[in-house]
């Protein structure tokens, strides 16, 4: 597949698999491909950070570790230094707790890492928020919409969201600031057993922004 360098660096490739040697299976054969390959929760706890190491000896793509850090502004700074010195230059943390935890994101740009805030996870539908103890009146848009805007007053490089909202906070914070998006779906895809709510296909996202 010839890509163009601002294409491929458009495609995140998640390496949601259960261990090293399947991770290393995709990882060879789309490493020239992709522009990123996202380590989640289960394989980093799986494999620790020696797996971080098979991207960066296979591949020319870069890290985006999606481990949603969600602690105090300390123990978040602290795993922020710990990521960018295993050359990780993505990472996530949840966007619901304030400036405090996502000004953390200012020291990790020396350090050449870059923040994504976590808006709303696209497992989440609009009709959970009241069971969450939002108000009736907010709607999932506008909550998605009100941390991206902190995020962006706070120094991230960009969000975490639903496809469904890319359009309103490129029209809020700015062309330049990322939206990253997961629950991508083609049209003809029918995954069963699926836990995303909110999901886009691939042009759909790509025309939002």
């Amino acid at each position: 597949m010839n890509l163009s360098i601002f294409s491929k660096n458009r495609l995140i490739f998640a390496l949601d698999v259960p261990n090293r040697k399947e991770a290393e299976k995709y990882v060879c054969l789309l490493g020239e491909t992709v522009g990123w390959f996202k380590i989640g929760l289960e394989l980093f706890i799986k494999e620790g950070p020696d797996i971080l190491e098979i991207v960066k000896q296979n591949s020319s793509a870069s890290i985006f570790l999606d481990l949603k850090l969600h602690d105090i502004p300390a123990t978040v700074s602290a795993a922020l230094r710990s990521a960018a010195a295993h050359d990780v230059k993505l990472i996530t943390v949840h966007g619901s707790d304030g400036k405090s935890i996502l000004k953390t994101a200012s020291e990790a740009k020396d350090l050449g890492l870059e923040v994504l805030a976590v808006t709303v996870l696209t497992s989440v539908s609009e009709s959970e928020l009241s069971d969450l103890g939002y108000k009736a009146s907010l709607s999932l848009k506008q909550l998605v919409l009100d941390r991206a805007s902190l995020a962006e007053e706070s120094g991230c490089a960009g969000v975490v969201c639903s496809g469904e909202e890319v359009a309103l906070i490129k029209k809020s914070c700015g062309k330049n600031f990322k939206a990253v998006v997961p629950g991508i779906r083609p049209v003809w895809a029918d995954i069963k057993k699926d836990d995303q709510s909110r999901i886009v296909t691939p042009k759909a996202a790509i025309s939002k922004g």
